[in-house]
């Protein structure tokens, strides 16, 4: 380890704690000494905004939280972490953990290698006795000088609120028909440097990509396999960003497609491949 103290096991910047309010996120257990974390998140009733469909999406941000936490356990105390690539590999068998009733999935996460430049983590995904998928998530190191963690007020959701109002994004529709997802700014959304969180981003891009492979087709729909993140530039919440996504290619069994998501600056602030079966 690197002297990171015993008070910080549970506080990252990437993911405070209005995240994991908002997505039900427990910390279940942490090693610093091994480097180790286990986080927990409930997917049953998480829906796609676009198809009414199970999302895989979400996924996202348990694997960005409980690995991003590992990477950010083994920095230097003059250091941060930010995310720079993740990724997010499932079975058929994630349809047991967006089933109604479904128990939490646990994300057991463990350093892969040296530290390096780009730390790298990876964690397992069980729901119950049932692996049922894989997550990565590779850190870059920034300076910690100037960064101040920020906890603004918190966004109240009332009653049971669905997954579009917890991620704070709308259905929206393109140019010729794109697929748009208005992400509008909510401060529990944002990591303590004020900036959407990268899990949540990325789940946002999946819900994209799956309805563009999606559109127009009410059964037997492609299920998310694959989800390929690379992190370009801080993504801030505004009047006008989004997630857009394209298909690249629609097959009979096999569907692939592209994501941005496009700060409120105009610019590309992260990408995303999918790929899906059914």
């Amino acid at each position: 380890m690197t002297g990171v103290d015993e008070r910080e096991v549970q506080h990252d910047i990437e993911t405070p704690a209005p995240v994991q309010i908002r997505f039900g996120i427990d910390f279940v257990a942490a090693s610093l000494a091994d480097a180790t974390v286990v986080m927990s998140m409930p997917m049953s009733g998480l829906r796609n905004p676009f198809t009414g469909a199970p999302a895989v999406g979400p996924l996202a941000i348990l694997v960005d939280a409980a690995a991003g936490m590992v990477n950010h356990y083994r920095r230097q105390r003059d250091r941060w972490t930010v995310s720079s690539e993740l990724s997010l590999e499932v079975s058929a068998n994630v349809n047991d953990a967006m089933a109604d009733g479904a128990p939490p999935v646990v994300a057991s996460a463990r350093a892969v290698g040296s530290v390096g430049a780009t730390p790298l983590a990876l964690c397992t995904l069980m729901c119950g006795e049932t692996e049922i998928g894989i997550g990565t998530v590779r850190s870059a190191f920034i300076p910690a000088d100037g960064v101040t963690a920020k906890q603004p007020p918190r966004t109240l959701l009332r009653g049971t609120p669905t997954l579009g109002e917890r991620m704070a994004v709308q259905v929206d529709t393109g140019q010729h028909g794109a697929i748009v997802l208005r992400q509008h700014p909510d401060p529990d959304l944002n990591n303590d440097i004020g900036i959407v969180h990268g899990g949540m981003a990325s789940a946002g891009l999946e819900l994209a990509a799956s309805a563009a492979m999606n559109a127009d087709r009410s059964g037997d729909r492609f299920q998310t396999a694959s989800l390929r993140v690379n992190f370009l530039r801080p993504f801030f919440a505004g009047g006008t960003s989004s997630y857009v996504a394209t298909p690249v290619r629609v097959g009979r069994t096999t569907g692939v497609a592209d994501a941005q998501a496009i700060g409120d600056d105009g610019r590309v602030a992260l990408t995303a491949r999918v790929t899906a079966y059914r």
